[in-house]
């Protein structure tokens, strides 16, 4: 049996005799935020099941597919469609993407989701940098022996988000008059939404956002020495004391309309790197 090591070095084989570039960001796009990728220009596009152990997408709006190629003067590759611990997939498994970003060069993560808002200053359509997260998934990617050659076995999460990179997409957001929070995620393993009682303790134990996937992706960056920047497209308020029944097809319409703006910000921290590697 390949070990995690071995599978991230064939996964990497197929992409770079797909695309010979260096990237130096990989992009995770989730819920609704796949239209992102029309900005990149395109130098090639793998559909995951071409990948060597990448899983099968089975979310709804998840294309399920890497493109590779230039955005903002930097190349990137940008999975279209991310994966989640609810469709049955082990964290390492839904974290080995990371890996092979890293593998091939990436320095910078850039991730994003569709999450419900727990903070009563929010409002659907917003968008939240996030500053800090809450791991209640039950699971850890890290956990098992360390592989030395990945990152340390106990690495430091004292910062898991970039704070350059954070203040680079805000202040994208005020040049485009976006409406921009900074606060904190929660992930929870889903794929049922929460009850009022759980949105009101995650709410007390200091979260502003609810989701389902990232908080892994972000462990792992960390864990391989990457600098990562997050954001998070609030499709629903989560308020128990004025909860409504969750509309799939709403959220993902919200996620949708939240697109161009979402685009603004990760483009911004992309001018920003592009001009810290130009100086």
């Amino acid at each position: 049996m390949l070990d995690l090591y071995d599978k991230i070095q064939d996964a990497k084989a197929v992409i770079q005799k797909a695309w010979g570039r260096t990237p130096h960001a990989g992009i995770i796009l989730g819920t609704g935020l796949g239209p992102l990728v029309q900005r990149i220009e395109v130098q090639a596009s793998i559909e995951y099941g071409d990948i060597p152990h990448f899983p099968k997408s089975t979310a709804t709006s998840h294309r399920g597919r890497l493109v590779c190629g230039m955005l903002c003067g930097l190349p990137v590759m940008a999975m279209e469609g991310r994966f989640h611990m609810y469709e049955g997939y082990p964290l390492k498994q839904i974290t080995l993407p990371v890996r092979v970003m890293k593998a091939l060069g990436a320095e910078l993560l850039v991730v994003s989701n569709a999450c419900g808002g727990l903070n009563p200053f929010y409002k659907s359509g917003d968008i939240m940098l996030i500053d800090d997260q809450i791991n209640l998934m039950g699971d850890n990617p890290l956990i098992g022996i360390n592989d030395d050659r990945l990152g340390p076995r106990f690495p430091d999460m004292s910062q898991p988000y970039d704070q350059s990179l954070i203040k680079a997409a805000l202040k994208a957001a005020r040049k485009h008059d976006i409406v921009a929070h900074q606060g904190v995620f929660v992930a929870v393993a889903g794929p049922n939404l929460e009850t009022r009682a759980e949105y009101r303790f995650l709410r007390a134990i200091g979260a502003d956002v609810v989701g389902m996937s990232t908080v892994p992706e972000a462990i792992v960056a960390a864990h391989a020495g990457m600098r990562c920047v997050g954001f998070s497209v609030i499709t629903d308020m989560c308020l128990p004391d004025a909860l409504e029944p969750a509309d799939v097809q709403k959220i993902i319409a919200i996620a949708n309309d939240a697109e161009p703006r979402l685009t603004a910000l990760v483009t911004g921290v992309l001018e920003h790197e592009f001009a810290q590697r130009a100086s």
